[in-house]
């Protein structure tokens, strides 16, 4: 797809990481981009940060009046990011409680329902919609229970949440039909404060970033109901 023909973005959670990647490489093609945060002093020093066309969307996932609001802003888009997202810590299942599962869904599952449904009358006034969705390889079920992804039963709360925003990603894909572009991301393990492994990384949220601007720049043939990674090779349920 040529950038100029899709011309506006919505990232969530774009103030810093690779949610602010994003939306700089997004600008960077010359989009607009509004830049969701919850914060807004963070927003708007991520907005000053990044130039083009950006602007700052003062927007909360986990609050529907905010989600509301922030929807009423938009007149038309063609890219929705759902990138807004935590990581509750990494307590394995059994000492995780229900409190610590709600809390890591409300943002991870719940607030991405409720900004795609909120957006959905904006996407559906583009010619070539496109929604990603920026999951987790630890969602995926085929490498939790392989060598892949060692983890045993930790982080089990932000684990299964990717891996319910993915069976999410996948029947939004088949409910909204062409020509909507539904995808999931796997980023890999970027250099963030998600965590303390993730700040520790080496990752650059950059790289990562690059893969959700390829899946948002889909062209009209490409897939849709689909769990990529970053690097453009399919990820297992």
């Amino acid at each position: 797809m040529d950038p100029m023909d899709t011309s506006t973005a919505l990232v969530t959670g774009a103030n810093k990481g690779i949610g602010k990647e994003i939306a700089r490489q997004l600008a960077g093609a010359g989009l607009t981009v509004y830049l969701g945060s919850r914060d807004a002093a963070r927003g708007r020093a991520a907005v000053a940060e990044i130039g083009g066309d950006t602007r700052l969307l003062v927007l909360d996932v986990t609050d529907a009046a905010s989600v509301a609001d922030a929807a009423g802003q938009v007149g038309s888009l063609d890219i929705l990011v759902n990138n807004a997202g935590i990581s509750g810590g990494g307590r394995l299942a059994g000492e995780a409680d229900a409190d610590d599962f709600r809390r890591v869904y409300e943002t991870n599952v719940f607030g991405v329902v409720t900004v795609t449904n909120a957006f959905l009358p904006a996407l559906r006034r583009s010619p070539r919609p496109r929604i990603v969705n920026i999951s987790s390889g630890t969602g995926s079920l085929t490498w939790a229970t392989g060598p892949q992804l060692p983890y045993g039963g930790a982080m089990a709360a932000y684990r299964s949440s990717k891996t319910a925003l993915n069976a999410v990603t996948v029947f939004y894909a088949y409910a909204l039909g062409e020509p909507f572009k539904v995808n999931a991301l796997a980023p890999g393990l970027r250099r963030t404060d998600l965590n303390p492994v993730a700040a520790a990384s080496d990752g650059d949220p950059a790289e990562a970033a690059a893969g959700a601007v390829r899946l948002a720049l889909l062209p009209d043939d490409g897939p849709t109901g689909e769990f990529i990674s970053w690097d453009g090779t399919p990820v297992p349920w």
